[in-house]
């Protein structure tokens, strides 16, 4: 926009001097025409009707007392001095006047005539000279159509180290090979040792996967190159093979270095998988990508770290040896990475006394360290929000909520049928749960709308787990639907709110069957085989490796499981009709319901009906019992 701007404000400057030369030249030349002879003005001067006369070039102007003025013109071999006096004028009659100014214009009207007759050929030779450099401009850029778009960062103040990075010790380690060989590279070539010329980075998004690239060339003190998979690739054939011959051309001059190609899927995946055939341009670049590998010397020391979610897609002759020899699994962290993460992002800001980073951790399973910036990072803003001073564990709590949910809709006005509705589904689920042996803890349990969701229980493992047995996801199923079985006890219909749950205990039950062989009619088999377009990258059909009869055991298999499971929670509810009954009113009064609180109300449900039993059980129970015994 600034160069635009310049041009058009050149343009208009030539425009305007233009002008002016040419209004000068005219009214030069209007001035030179006198409709009064040089005669009238000596007898004028006769008269002694002039005040005073000036001349400039050939024009004589008089300007008589009466304020009216006589222009003449002189001859040009003349003075006008010589010109009046031949004409009768004395030398008294001319000192007589109170001024006579003679003006020497020869150095504006050559200006002038500069200008009138140079400008053109100015302007002429600028509009050549931009249109010339308009051209190279273009061509210019048509050349540099196939430079490569990565952006370099030197190590010379390195922004991120491997301090900055927690909860994936097990993937730091074998990069500091890296930065050991890129500081020290004499120390392995002595020994005969080759450094992996590539690392492939491997793991769910969020993970870290760029932000542990940066900490190898910050540790490593050297250039980076960093670039994105799909800037190869352009809608002209030849280009993304020819950014990364420069892309390489750049790195060998900078080397020592390091080259980091992030999503390299996008460029990566399986040749000949694309749809039609193939995708000609993708698998040029690829195999450019594969030869400059190749192509490296030992001593070059340059390093391509390329990261993936989705390494089951890419061409093997990616992962083989000489290439991608190295791969660094980052999964998602435990519960000591999250609070190791959680402590690099809480630094520098205000917490106050009650923050558990320890509570934190254990209570956000299966967040990436993206997750958790983003966690830390509402926290503060609710803070801030709120005018308080230091971030609390209250500010935090929302924000595992907000992360998870979505922010509560406290402004869904819902009718008082559909808050007992929903204070019941809730409580429904809860209570089965509580008496679930294998299922995780209640944590909170609310009505307040939040999300899409109207109201939701949220649930906590006491420990960090990755493998589940049967009985754990029996009694998840059990808990699954213990709001719709809620719904059918209190009120003997049932609602759309159960449809989510529906969805995940028949997607859970099927699994069970078909994937983890948990089935005692069906066996220890898996059924089906997922297929999917390598090119597409996701999966768009599942293939039937089985018959039909095998089919329609699979579907009686999985009713069955999730009928027993259903009549396991509308048992549970029957059996614990009162704590349901008060934790429902309890949530219709407060709305939401905190663990301790929860646990509170059942424990002292539990022993209400307790005394009740007791009281109702007829005299001489126990001695009966006891002869009973006793027999």
């Amino acid at each position: 926009m600034n160069s635009k701007f310049l041009r058009s404000g050149l343009f208009w400057l030539l425009i305007i001097v233009i002008g002016i030369a040419v209004f000068m030249n005219f009214g030069t030349a209007r001035s030179t025409q006198s409709p009064d002879s040089i005669q009238q003005l000596a007898l004028e001067i006769k008269a002694g009707r002039i005040r005073d006369i000036t001349v400039r070039g050939d024009t004589i102007t008089a300007e008589r007392y009466d304020g009216t003025r006589l222009i003449t013109r002189k001859g040009s071999n003349v003075t006008a001095v010589e010109a009046l006096k031949n004409l009768g004028v004395t030398e008294e009659e001319l000192q007589s006047l109170e001024a006579f100014i003679v003006q020497d214009d020869s150095q504006l009207r050559g200006l002038g005539f500069l200008l009138s007759s140079a400008l053109p050929l100015l302007l002429f030779g600028g509009l050549l000279i931009f249109m010339l450099r308009q051209a190279q401009g273009s061509n210019n850029q048509a050349m540099s159509f196939g430079k490569s778009r990565a952006r370099m960062f030197t190590g010379d103040k390195p922004t991120v180290t491997f301090n900055d990075v927690a909860g994936a010790d097990e993937a730091k380690e074998e990069l500091k090979e890296v930065v050991e060989f890129l500081r020290e590279p004499s120390k392995f070539a002595a020994l005969g040792a080759r450094i992996p010329k590539g690392v492939l980075m491997v793991g769910p998004p969020g993970t870290g996967k760029t932000l542990m690239a940066r900490a190898v060339a910050g540790e490593a003190g050297v250039p980076f190159f960093s670039i994105s998979g799909s800037e190869f690739v352009e809608m002209f054939v030849g280009v993304g093979a020819s950014r990364v011959r420069d892309l390489f051309e750049q790195a060998k001059r900078n080397s020592p270095c390091i080259i980091f190609i992030d999503e390299i899927d996008a460029v990566g995946r399986q040749r000949g998988a694309g749809l039609g055939g193939s995708h000609d341009e993708r698998e040029q670049t690829l195999n450019q990508i594969l030869v400059e590998m190749d192509g490296f010397d030992t001593d070059t020391n340059v390093i391509v770290i390329a990261a993936t979610n989705r390494p089951d897609i890419l061409d093997p002759a990616l992962l083989r040896p000489g290439r991608f020899d190295r791969r660094v699994v980052l999964d998602r962290p435990d519960v000591r990475g999250r609070r190791a993460i959680l402590g690099v992002h809480v630094r520098g800001k205000p917490l106050a006394s009650d923050v558990d980073l320890d509570a934190i951790a254990r209570g956000t399973p299966g967040f990436t360290g993206a997750d958790l910036e983003n966690l830390v990072n509402e926290a503060a803003i609710l803070a801030a929000r709120r005018k308080k001073r230091v971030i609390g564990m209250a500010e935090f709590n929302e924000a595992i909520e907000r992360v998870v949910m979505g922010p509560e809709r406290r402004s869904r006005l819902l009718s008082e049928e559909e808050r007992r509705l929903t204070a019941y589904h809730e409580a429904g689920h809860a209570v089965v749960m509580y008496h679930m042996p294998h299922a995780d803890q209640v944590h909170k349990i609310t009505i307040i709308p939040r999300g899409r969701a109207g109201g939701y229980t949220w649930y906590m493992p006491e420990e960090e787990r990755t493998l589940y047995s049967y009985s754990q996801f029996l009694d998840r199923m059990a808990s699954m639907l213990g709001g719709r079985a809620a719904e059918e006890i209190v009120f003997g219909d049932v609602s759309t709110g159960a449809s989510n749950d529906l969805k995940q205990v028949t997607e859970l039950a099927r699994a069970m069957v078909t994937r983890y062989g948990m089935s005692e009619r069906l066996g220890p088999l898996q059924y089906g085989e997922r297929e999917e377009m390598v090119f597409l990258g996701r999966e768009i059909t599942e293939h039937r490796n089985y018959s039909e009869k095998v089919a329609r055991e699979i579907d009686a298999e999985v009713k069955r499981l999730v009928t027993e499971a259903y009549e396991r929670a509308l048992q549970v509810l029957r059996e614990h009709r009162d704590q349901l009954e008060a934790v429902a009113q309890r949530l219709l009064e407060v709305e939401t319901l905190e663990r301790e609180e929860f646990e509170e109300l059942m424990v002292r449900t539990s022993m209400t009906d307790l005394a009740l039993d007791e009281e109702e059980a007829p005299q001489g129970s126990d001695e009966e019992a006891q002869e009973d015994a006793e027999a």
